[in-house]
Formats: C-alpha cells, structure tokens, sequence
C-alpha cells in the first residue's frame, strides 16, 4: 500500500471500494482509515447517524487491510440480535447448552477468524455482553457458550455506533472500559446536509449501482440539485439511495434526473421536521412542467387558492386575517380584490 496517496488518489481508491465523496472535508477521515487499515490489528470505531456510509467504510477498511483482506468480512448486528440468544450469535454454543442446540455452531467472532467483524450498532449491545466483548478483545478468546474450551481468534474489529458512545459512557449505558477499548482510531462520518457536494456524484453511482434492472443516468439536472441542497436528509445516504430506486422505477425515458422525477417522493420527508413548503414546491413543479402551465400564472393561482383557503379556514376581518398570513393589511385587501377573494 502506498501510504503518500494524493488527495484525488485516495479519493479515487475509496470510490472503487463503494465510498463515494468529491468533499474536502473527509479527506483526513478518509487518510485515518487508508492509515488504519496498513495497521491491520488496529480497532476502528465509526460514529455518525444513521445512513452515513459506516458499513461502507468498514468494509472498505476491511478490503485495504492486506493481510485481513483474503479472510472474511462478518458483520454482527448488535441492534436486532435478540437479547436472549446475542451471546451464542456471538460467541457460539457448544451442543446441548440448552434446549434445541442439537449441535455445537461457531459464533460470529470465530466465523470472522484471521478477518474483519463489523459490530454494527454497538450502542445497542446488552450490558450484560459488554463484560464479555471486553474479555474477548483484551485476551484474544472465546469461550461458547456450554463450553470449558476457549478458542483462540484473531480479528480486527470495527465497531460502528450511530450515538457517541463517550456521551453513553456519561449515562451510565454503555462500559467506560470497553469504550477505551474500542476508542482507538475514532472516526466520525458527517451527515449528507453537511456534504452536499457529493450529491452529483451519489446520485450516478447509486443509480448505475442498479443498472442491471434500470435504464442508465448519465446526467442530474441543475434544478433536482439545487433542490436537493435545501433538504436535510435524515436518513442520508440510504434514504437518498431508496428515492433513486424509486425515481429509476418510475421513469419512462430520458438519461437524466430532474425534479420532475423527484416529485413522485411526495409521501416521503427528507426533512428532520414536517415542511409542507417541500410538497408544495413539489406539486408546485408538476403542475407546470406536466400540464405546461406558464410560471407567472401558476404562481397567480397558488396565491388566489392561499387566499380563499385562507378566507375559508377563519371568518375574520381583514387586520385579523393580515395578521395571521403576516402581511401588511393594504396589500393583502389590494390582493384580495385583484383575485376577487372577498372576507
């Protein structure tokens, strides 16, 4: 591995791995993890919301580790593995350690042997697990469940939490010893709102990662990007990956997105709070781009049905009702005559 990567090298290197970014500001993420994974022994923690490419980044961690990268990569969902079976997930049982183990299995740890385990979700893991995962990280072991024998393992371990585990540790929710066990090489992944200069690229890669079943996107329009700078995506790059899926099954021709394609999402909010503004701009939109409505008049009738919707919802007088919209009370009756909208 060459550790002196240019800047645009090591852009290149993780995009063919999965994680795409033209953003500056990963950059130093990026070269802590092209680092850690010459370092193949070293522990990797991930934090970031939901959705932010952690998964991603670990594996591509995983396939830059020369020595780990022939073994495999095995991911652990501490999040959905039920509390009364976590353990054996993990560790393995032995055969009659309890009712219906009819074999002995191999646990995760030992599935991923001589590799990599991604601990997605850690936050999430049981208390009661906790003590364990540090006895296995400090000694190199696990012991299955029902089982004398300890087995020796070897894996690096990337564990992912999508809460800062120093802010559990605070709460009482997380072990402070595990998570200085794990707090080795801390890398925190930004949100998509705070990267919007990927979003060109995100949205051709996700798109061509389903080419197989959709025709091709060479091009994202102007306007679909200057709309999407506006929202917030709290479910970020997966959330952007569902509504790309969704605009490929939809469309019917052309080889770009434009917000005309965007506006089949209207049941999903993109927005961390409600902003019907979203929908109407959306609705807005189709109205003129489907039933070529000339701008200046589309906006004309938007305006007239606020006004009657408005005069319909609350009987009021005009200072009242110029109050509420606020709005200065002589434009709004000057409005109101020239729509025709009587109070």
């Amino acid at each position: 591995m060459n550790p002196s990567l240019t800047d645009k090298e090591l852009l290149r290197t993780f995009r063919e791995l999965g994680f795409v970014t033209v953003s500056y500001s990963l950059i130093p993420i990026l070269r802590d993890a092209y680092k850690a994974a010459v370092v193949s022994d070293i522990t990797v923690l991930l934090e970031g919301e939901t959705g932010t490419g952690k998964q991603v980044l670990a594996n591509a961690i995983h396939e830059l580790d020369e020595k780990r990268r022939p073994h495999p990569f095995v991911t652990a969902h501490c999040g959905t593995i039920n509390d009364s079976v976590a353990e054996t997930e993990l560790f393995g049982h032995s055969r009659g350690a309890f009712t219906g183990a009819v074999a002995s299995r191999k646990g995760l740890f030992q599935s991923a042997h001589l590799g990599t385990i991604f601990l997605d979700d850690l936050s999430d893991l049981p208390l009661q697990l906790q003590s364990k995962l540090l006895d296995v990280i400090q000694r190199g072991i696990v012991r299955p469940l029902g089982s004398d024998e300890e087995k020796t393992i070897d894996v690096r371990i990337v564990a992912a939490s999508n809460q800062p585990l120093g802010s559990l540790v605070t709460q009482h929710r997380f072990r402070s010893d595990l998570y200085h066990r794990l707090d080795v090489v801390k890398l925190t992944l930004p949100p998509l709102r705070e990267r919007m200069e990927d979003l060109p690229q995100l949205l051709l890669f996700l798109a061509y990662r389903h080419r197989k079943l959709y025709q091709p996107i060479e091009k994202i329009e102007p306007d679909l990007l200057q709309y999407l700078q506006s929202l917030a995506f709290p479910g970020n790059i997966r959330q952007l990956e569902n509504a790309v899926q969704r605009m490929l099954f939809a469309k019917t021709q052309g080889i770009s997105f434009g917000l005309g394609d965007w506006s089949i999402l209207r049941d999903v909010d993109f927005e961390e709070g409600s902003d019907p503004l979203n929908d109407a701009a959306i609705g807005l939109w189709k109205a003129i781009s489907l039933r070529r409505i000339p701008y200046a008049q589309a906006i004309w009738q938007v305006e007239r049905k606020l006004l009657q919707t408005a005069v319909r919802s609350t009987v009021q007088t005009h200072k009242q009702l110029a109050e509420k919209l606020q709005a200065n009370e002589r434009t709004l009756y000057h409005k109101m005559r020239s729509h025709h909208v009587a109070a």
